[in-house]
């Protein structure tokens, strides 16, 4: 797991002192929104925060990471989910609203392809099956399944997927389309991964997209897909050691947390004790595992964490 010692350096910079073991009286109110992908995380951070003992009232919503940023970027929310780096067009907003913030990775996620337990044609599939299903020109175009692979049934395909402020369909239409943010767009999509997950499940000729921890626990109703890996020249399963190994690519990523450093600095808002809580909760490892996702690696320097890291202006550079 990663250590995060380089982030408390850069809370002590900006926190002023007793920030980080904020004991005030006051009950306080920390107000969380953004990724249905990293949401989970954050809930569960938050009840294990109150059951040690703390009072604050920490409310955390899901809009998707777009709309999350919109949130932070207002000033209306202090920390920001969100299951990709944050846009130049995000970071402008938050300059021209004096929203400063330091960018935190807390897991991975393997971004998951999931399936009907009957489905038993589609178990495996390369970026380009999933290229040809899910970009802007197969809108109405490709609706069978067997127009990706003639051997596979001549049945309606039920496209499941995350709406358009979702930063897991940024980083899907990314990877698969080659353009994030281009997809087609007749498909049943929502914020919402639990509506997505109901959907897959309920149609055999169903196919959805979404994080790892909603489909691990749901796997008693779905299955994933293996994705076929160009470089290891294998179809590889969404799983936490396939993550850790770096073989589930290119649909494995991290995933963060965005704080407002004005917010860190305000010892009566309580939010430092929080996120120094959730990074030391984050870094053990266990709660992670626990939602579903896989903890960092100790030394974080793999070659897909230190692209985002230099995007995303994290704490670890």
């Amino acid at each position: 797991m990663v250590k995060f010692a380089q982030f408390f350096g850069t809370v002590a910079a900006v926190a002023t002192a007793g920030a980080l073991t904020a004991t005030s009286a006051v009950a306080q109110s920390i107000s969380i929104d953004g990724s249905s992908t990293v949401f989970p995380i954050t809930e569960a951070m938050a009840e294990e925060y109150a059951l040690s003992g703390n009072d604050a009232a920490i409310t955390v919503g899901v809009s998707g990471t777009g709309g999350g940023f919109k949130k932070f970027c207002a000033g209306e929310t202090v920390i920001s989910n969100a299951s990709r780096p944050i846009k130049d067009s995000e970071k402008e907003l938050c300059a021209a609203n004096g929203i400063e913030y330091i960018a935190v990775p807390v897991a991975y996620d393997a971004l998951t392809v999931g399936i009907n337990p009957d489905n038993d044609w589609a178990t495996e599939m390369t970026t380009e099956q999933l290229n040809a299903m899910w970009d802007a020109p197969a809108e109405g175009v490709i609706t069978r399944w067997n127009q990706i692979d003639s051997d596979w049934p001549a049945e309606e395909i039920g496209l499941y997927g995350p709406g358009t402020d979702s930063g897991t369909f940024d980083y899907f239409t990314d990877e698969i389309n080659g353009d994030g943010g281009v997809s087609r767009a007749d498909y049943t999509a929502s914020e919402d991964d639990n509506v997505l997950v109901r959907g897959v499940a309920s149609d055999p000729y169903a196919i959805g997209y979404f994080g790892l921890a909603y489909f691990a626990e749901n796997s008693d109703i779905l299955q994933a897909v293996s994705v076929y890996n160009e470089e290891l020249g294998e179809f590889v399963e969404p799983t936490v050691s396939n993550v850790e190994a770096d073989r589930y690519q290119p649909l494995g990523r991290p995933i963060f947390i965005y704080v407002s450093t004005d917010a860190l600095a305000d010892s009566n808002s309580g939010v430092a004790d929080f996120v120094e809580f959730y990074i030391e909760q984050a870094d053990a490892g266990e709660l992670i595992l626990d939602v579903g996702y896989v903890p960092l690696p100790d030394s974080a320097t793999d070659s897909t964490l230190e692209a985002y890291d230099a995007e995303a202006n994290t704490v670890l550079n």
